[in-house]
């Protein structure tokens, strides 16, 4: 009897990789945001601000390229949208470190940065695929006051971009 079951957990240790590498992966439900200064995403995680299904999953606001939305053209996360929802604004210097929480390591082309209207500052990564968290040295220039900042991280091997908006107030 003790061989019969040795026996089965032996093949069962051993058919066990070949089903897992054999069964269709899920969707990865997990990417990244920007965690400090507080994005809007992840003031909802952190119920700062009351929200819907993004509090669950701050870090999958993705979409097509070149958008400008909050919520990356996602229906769902439409909130994040709203200007007016009670988003807390932090103070910054007018040089200031963004931190981005990366939860799944895509290939990147370039990570961009948004305020006032027009681009404040563009990094690029190459194709390179970064760790868990990346950091970015991002200078205002000539904005100051209350700014809405639109963070885009957009990856390299796909038509796909990362959004997170970030409530400061330059000083």
């Amino acid at each position: 009897m003790k061989s019969k079951k040795m026996l089965a957990a032996a093949i069962g240790a051993g058919i066990a990789p070949l089903l897992a590498v054999s069964l269709p992966a899920g969707g990865a439900s997990a990417h990244g945001y920007i965690s400090s200064p507080p994005s809007r995403q992840a003031q909802c995680a952190a119920g700062v601000v009351p929200c819907g299904s993004i509090k669950y999953e701050p870090q999958s606001v993705e979409g097509r390229k070149g958008l400008t939305s909050c919520s990356g053209g996602n229906a769902a996360f439409a909130e994040l949208d709203n200007d007016s929802k009670g988003w807390k604004v932090t103070p910054v210097s007018r040089t200031t470190s963004f931190n981005w929480r990366l939860t799944a390591r895509h290939a990147t082309s370039t990570w961009q940065y948004y305020a006032g209207g027009r681009k404040i500052a563009e990094f690029n990564d190459g194709g390179a695929r970064p760790g868990e968290t990346v950091t970015h040295q991002v200078n205002f220039g000539s904005l100051n006051g209350k700014q809405k900042v639109l963070a885009v991280w957009n990856i390299a091997d796909t038509v796909n971009a990362f959004y997170a908006c970030v409530d400061v107030n330059v000083s």
